[in-house]
């Protein structure tokens, strides 16, 4: 194999070469700089995506003009010949429309493999290791969620009034949870005072997190309904703690080695079926029919085959200058990225998505 340096050299500039051309890729919208990579159904990902994407910037008049992509190698292992690569490839790009620019973030995570070509290493394939939609059929299953109605429960079950908001960024467990039922400094307050949802501390905890976990929460392998709800819960949303998993919004994390969260905290298509359900106290929403009616601290999900099934929620956090949403994610790590999710390869041309208002009192 040769001495290990000169290999790693040779590796590196590799990989520098693979990154540099996918960023020309996508600044330039053209697939003729995939020439050379031979990993076929990745290409037609790409290529997917590109039409995609230039089908939406013809409708929406927008223009990117710059892109750089930095990538961090988070694994290398020598698998049988084969030189496979993890990386996290964080991609910033600007965008121009109306002549006003705007900048999204993203950080996608690859597996790229290469093999020895005479005495050059060539790409043999690139796995993309987590997208918005790869882990959700999983993560639905591994939660257990049980569909069950909420109107039918509401007229049996005991509803124990909602919590009111802490500061949640620092401290959240010890201080919100040191027992069940002992929270009384955060109940609702029976002469029925109502708390505002604060929409700019929405957006300053989705900016603050959206790169790495709160560690005063559990960090899931599918985050990004976690992410909205600790969002929404940072700006005064107020839990409903019922103890079960199936109904109310409420979080109280691992104890005992057991999971305690509602699927609606946790779990898209939950939360999904929560904001669609009208109540008259507690986490609200009204269902709007387009992006544009949205604003900062709402909700949007996504159904990426048209199965009536959601399995991805972000949180709006600004707009175009023409006043489309930009949204804050987990799952795929992404700031102010445009609201239909077009550059993902989760979204296909049956993807359909649910535009939530939350509203402004609880």
């Amino acid at each position: 194999m040769g001495d290990q340096k000169e290999i790693s050299a040779e590796w590196k500039a590799i990989i520098f070469d693979y990154v540099s051309r996918m960023n020309e890729v996508m600044l330039n919208r053209s697939v003729e700089m995939l020439v050379g990579l031979t990993d076929f159904e990745q290409q037609k990902r790409i290529e997917r995506c590109l039409k995609a994407l230039g089908e939406r910037e013809l409708r929406e008049g927008i223009k990117p003009v710059r892109s750089e992509m930095r990538a961090r190698i988070e694994r290398i292992q020598l698998v049988r010949g084969e030189l496979l690569t993890d990386l996290a490839v964080h991609q910033i790009r600007t965008f121009e429309q109306r002549n006003l620019t705007w900048t999204e973030e993203k950080i996608e995570r690859e597996r790229v493999g290469f093999i020895r070509s005479g005495r050059d290493w060539r790409i043999s394939r690139v796995r993309v290791l987590v997208d918005e939609a790869m882990l959700a059929a999983t993560w639905h299953q591994q939660m257990q969620e049980v569909p069950l109605d909420e109107e039918e429960n509401l007229k049996t079950q005991s509803i124990p009034r909602p919590y009111m908001n802490p500061q949640a960024v620092h401290g959240f467990k010890s201080r919100l949870w040191p027992g069940v039922g002992n929270s009384e400094d955060y109940r609702w307050d029976e002469i029925g005072r109502r708390s505002e949802y604060r929409r700019e501390e929405v957006v300053a905890y989705a900016e603050r997190w959206w790169n790495e976990p709160n560690p005063s929460y559990e960090n899931f392998e599918v985050n990004c309904t976690n992410y909205v709800s600790q969002c929404i819960f940072a700006g005064g949303a107020p839990m409903n703690y019922t103890g079960r998993r199936d109904l109310g919004w409420w979080y109280r994390g691992q104890l005992n080695k057991q999971e305690h969260w509602s699927y609606s905290w946790a779990v898209a298509n939950s939360l999904q079926k929560l904001l669609s359900q009208p109540r008259g106290y507690g986490l609200r929403a009204q269902n709007v029919e387009r992006p544009e009616q949205l604003r900062l601290g709402d909700v949007i999900c996504y159904d990426w085959d048209g199965n009536g099934r959601f399995g991805h929620n972000t949180i709006v956090t600004a707009f175009t200058p023409e006043g489309m949403p930009l949204v804050n994610a987990n799952t795929v790590s992404s700031r102010h990225r445009f609201w239909d999710y077009r550059d993902s390869y989760a979204w296909t041309e049956q993807t359909r998505y649910k535009f939530f208002h939350i509203t402004d009192e609880f």
